[in-house]
């Protein structure tokens, strides 16, 4: 199984923020959107992801004034994608071992989606219940 699939279910629809806008619109926006992280854009490049891990490091270190700052002084970068081809499995591994909770979706240098890994993980529960269905089933007929 791969990304697409997921993309195909949940939808490609991703909300983004420019480069310019500030750690406060960032933080705005997150709110506003009850979302966890948000690619960071440059006209159409990724650039990185801005995320609630990004916003408390920032408080912790600066204080509320670091939310004036470019929301690019914060972002984590280089940003870790994957194509819409990736293996669900390899995605997830990648999410464990970099320790990261969102992975943009680029295709052909474009971005298409973005999964959590609590996509990852629904989508990796939905499979096993439905193969122990698929089981039950078979050893009841």
């Amino acid at each position: 199984m791969t990304i697409a699939v997921i993309l195909n279910s949940k939808g490609n629809d991703v909300v983004t923020i420019q480069a310019s806008a500030s750690m406060g619109d960032a933080v705005h926006l997150l709110a506003e959107r009850r979302i966890g992280a948000v690619p960071v854009l440059d006209g159409d490049s990724i650039l990185g992801v801005f995320s609630e891990r990004d916003v408390i490091g920032c408080l912790h270190h600066g204080g509320a004034a670091t939310l004036e700052r470019p929301v690019t002084s914060a972002m984590t970068a280089p940003v870790v994608t994957v194509s819409p081809d990736e293996p669900v499995l390899a995605a997830l591994s990648l999410m464990t071992q970099r320790r990261i909770r969102h992975l943009p979706v680029v295709d052909a240098g474009r971005l298409v989606g973005l999964v959590s890994i609590g996509d990852l993980v629904k989508h990796r529960i939905d499979r096993i219940e439905a193969e122990a269905q698929a089981m039950r089933a078979y050893i009841n007929s």
